[in-house]
């Protein structure tokens, strides 16, 4: 009897154990199922123009060294560095990968570079999308005449990339603003976007022209087109000044005679360090609403100033210690390691609202800390009293890739700076606003914009908006805090991810 109880015993002990396992096996599964769907978020990339595509497919270069992904969108060795590539590439076929991008232009020549290069069979033929006819280096062109022929099939194409992602973060869109198609139709691309996707976020990295390096009269007034446009539609902009990276490939890299290939590299770099947050698997998982969230405070003052370190090239014989986080970072803090230059820069008086760190290789939260505090006690880093900001810290323990073709030399670690400081209306004013006011002094050059359908009272409107942007980003340094604010905010300002 005794027995038959100590069977029955082990009987039901045994089935509620397999029942338990069986529970958490179930349990286990329904969340990396729910994992899978809710945490596998995409990023859609938009190129618009020439500069755009060229710029792109640099990116898409670097993306691919960095996930073993060769030039026909094969991966070389499954799961690779664990990285969250389907964030940026979709997966067409088994072990098949395509980028999740839009190319645009309104002329073939480019779009046909892409069909026929060396990455031609990873991408999509459908989703390169090109017109019959240039934008002639005009806004308005690019705008009004050629841009409203081709925005329905821009957004159809669109839809039908977006019906590829299961839950679709927001775009990020490269394009010049001094052309007529990467400024015009750029523009009317990104008022679409704002008005079709609303609560999606929405990057953009545009790239402003040079007077020395200028190959078109009327730069100034297409960049004043496009930054009245980007003020209303793009939640935050990387500001790439062509000037400022020529200087770099000069003084830094020493290139005789840079070339857009030369800044473009230049330029992935910086793109593949603060998109890693967003392509590989972190403590924290990033969302491109957080760019958002941590460096812009007032939705018309989204401009940022970006930096690289260390910029090192090939051919120099490197006595400095660049692992050295410290150094590190006070060479991304040095002006001339920036890709916005600026006419002077006081970092007394020159505030930051918010500044992001971007660290890749073995870097230490420790080291990041001590960093930041070293920082603020030499005053590299002085910050507005008002908004309350401060440090958003990321660190990345994958380096980035160097590629053969790169100018600068190999790095176990790098830091890449995206902030919103104060004194980037002084870009806006050399770059732009002086030009243009030369021209329009003497009425030159309006004609081929009313042509287009543009009245002229559009020009001076977006004059006038880039005037108020300016005291927009004054006032900001005039404000106060109150006693009472100051006793009710969190005094921490360092945050990691």
């Amino acid at each position: 009897m005794q027995m038959h109880k100590l069977l029955s015993n082990l009987v039901l002990t045994n089935q509620f154990d397999i029942s338990l396992h069986l529970s958490f096996v179930l349990v286990a599964f329904g969340v990396l199922v729910f994992d899978y769907f809710v945490e596998m978020k995409e990023v859609v990339t938009i190129e618009v123009g020439q500069a755009g595509l060229q710029l792109g497919n640099t990116v898409w270069e670097q993306y691919c060294a960095e996930y073993d992904i060769d030039n026909a969108g094969k991966q070389k060795v499954a799961n690779s560095k664990n990285g969250e590539f389907r964030v940026f590439f979709e997966e067409a076929t088994s072990d098949q990968f395509v980028p999740r991008n839009l190319a645009i232009d309104s002329e073939p020549s480019v779009i046909e570079e892409i069909k026929t290069g060396s990455f031609a069979t990873m991408f999509k033929n459908e989703f390169l999308l090109s017109g019959n006819e240039d934008a002639a280096n005009i806004f308005a062109r690019g705008y009004n005449s050629i841009g409203r022929q081709m925005i329905d099939d821009v957004n159809d194409r669109l839809r039908k990339l977006l019906d590829m992602c299961d839950n679709m973060m927001g775009f990020m869109i490269y394009h010049s603003v001094g052309g007529g198609t990467g400024s015009g139709l750029g523009s009317l691309l990104l008022e679409h976007l704002a008005v079709n996707y609303r609560k999606k976020a929405k990057i953009g990295f545009e790239v402003y022209p040079s007077s020395n390096l200028s190959t078109c009269m009327v730069e100034p007034y297409n960049a004043t087109l496009a930054t009245h446009w980007l003020l209303d539609h793009t939640d935050v902009s990387l500001v790439l000044d062509n000037e400022a990276i020529y200087s770099i490939c000069l003084n830094k890299l020493h290139i005789s005679k840079p070339d857009a290939s030369n800044v473009n590299r230049l330029i992935a770099k910086v793109i593949s360090s603060m998109t890693s947050s967003l392509r590989f698997k972190r403590e924290l998982d990033a969302d491109l609403n957080e760019y958002q969230t941590n460096l812009v405070s007032f939705p018309r003052l989204h401009f940022m100033t970006t930096a690289m370190s260390p910029l090192i090239s090939k051919m120099d014989n490197v006595t400095t210690d660049f692992n050295d986080i410290q150094i590190l970072t006070g060479e991304c803090l040095n002006p001339a390691n920036w890709l916005v230059q600026y006419t002077t820069f006081d970092p007394l008086e020159d505030k930051y609202m918010a500044i992001s760190l971007y660290y890749r290789g073995n870097v230490q939260s420790k080291e990041a800390n001590h960093t930041v505090q070293w920082l603020k006690d030499q005053n590299k880093v002085v910050l507005t009293e008002f908004p309350v900001t401060g440090f958003k810290i990321g660190l990345d323990e994958i380096s980035a890739a160097i590629l053969e073709t790169d100018d600068i030399a190999a790095f176990n670690k790098n830091v890449v700076m995206i902030s919103n400081n104060t004194a980037i209306p002084r870009m806006f004013n050399k770059r732009v606003i002086q030009n243009f006011d030369v021209l329009y002094s003497q009425q030159a050059f309006i004609h081929w914009y009313t042509r287009e359908e543009m009245e002229e009272g559009e020009l001076t409107e977006a004059r006038e908006d880039l005037a108020f942007l300016e005291k927009d980003y004054k006032d900001v340094l005039i404000e106060r805090l109150t006693d009472d604010y100051t006793d009710d905010i969190n005094t921490t300002d360092e945050g990691y991810f």
